[in-house]
């Protein structure tokens, strides 16, 4: 596991490198800049703007410049707001998106496995009907209908919960985390209900009920850990973007989380906005396969890292 989990690693080195090239070069061969404007600017202010920001270097001059930058942990100043770097924007924004996301996750995890061991333990039956018709209109219907509609009716009609972010008040986030976490209960209900009736029905299970053991007990212990495994391998890259890419639930009910920021610094030209939250999606995204990978070793005995 230790050698595993080192590869990985080394690995993760060059794929970050990847995204940062791609990202990087795809953002500056676009059309316009990042000071372009409707209204003409002074082409000597331009020069002096783009001097400061070293944007008047060559590509690769630049390119070269910002990893050594990202080696010494500095993610650049942020274009748009003038008294931010990106490290202290995405510092900000991050644990607020975190808060939300990670609770949004663990609701999702919860209540979506619970719902799709039920229907797969009662399949073809009233309740796993039910319960996956409720699972497809959780997939179908998107987060920027869900989230006006319960803004409008919880929050306006009746008002029951706060509309927008309140630091100091925690009802404000229930509203958001009900609706990030909808589609995400729908999808794993549906993953967990198809594993589980596989395995339900796998050779080891029917010795395990052959040999008296009670389908409590069946399930717990010889079904519940190898059913979790396509769920895990959809929780890993689905946190990262939960995380960092929520950006019609904080646009709704108005959270200064990163989704906004990498929104906006995108529709600014704000390159190193935009370069900070895809290296942290990337970072993510490399972490949380390789935590997933390794809870696949204690789930499954099947799997090994040798």
């Amino acid at each position: 596991m230790f050698y595993f989990t080192l590869k990985r690693l080394f690995w993760a080195v060059p794929t970050l490198l990847l995204i940062i090239t791609i990202a990087f070069f795809l953002m500056r061969i676009a059309p316009g800049g990042p000071f372009s404007k409707e209204r003409p600017v002074a082409p000597e202010i331009l020069a002096n703007i783009n001097k400061v920001y070293h944007l008047d270097e060559s590509l690769p001059e630049q390119y070269v410049r910002y990893l050594g930058n990202i080696l010494q942990g500095d993610l650049g100043p942020s274009y748009k707001y003038k008294d931010f770097t990106v490290n202290e924007l995405i510092g900000l924004g991050f644990p607020v998106s975190a808060q939300i996301g990670g609770i949004a996750i663990l609701l999702a995890l919860l209540i979506g496995v619970s719902l799709g061991i039920l229907a797969a333990l009662r399949q073809n039956t009233p309740t796993d009907y039910t319960v996956m018709t409720v699972a497809m209109f959780g997939i179908t219907i998107p987060t920027f209908v869900t989230a006006p509609f319960m803004t409008l009716v919880f929050g306006v009609l009746l008002k029951w919960l706060p509309i927008g972010w309140d630091d100091d008040n925690w009802t404000s986030l229930i509203m958001p985390i009900i609706a990030l976490s909808l589609p995400q209960i729908a999808i794993i209900a549906r993953l967990m209900r198809g594993s589980m009736i596989e395995v339900l029905r796998s050779n080891y299970v029917r010795t395990a009920r052959a040999k008296g053991l009670s389908e409590r007990l069946a399930i717990l212990r010889h079904s519940l850990k190898p059913a979790m495994v396509p769920v895990l391998s959809y929780i890993g890259p689905a946190v990262a973007g939960i995380i960092t890419g929520s950006i019609i639930i904080e646009q709704t009910f108005n959270i200064p989380g990163i989704g906004r920021h990498f929104v906006q610094g995108a529709l600014n030209r704000d390159y190193p906005m935009v370069m900070g939250v895809t290296i942290l999606y990337g970072a993510l995204i490399v972490f949380f396969n390789l935590v997933v990978d390794i809870i696949y070793g204690f789930l499954d005995p099947k799997v090994r890292y040798d």
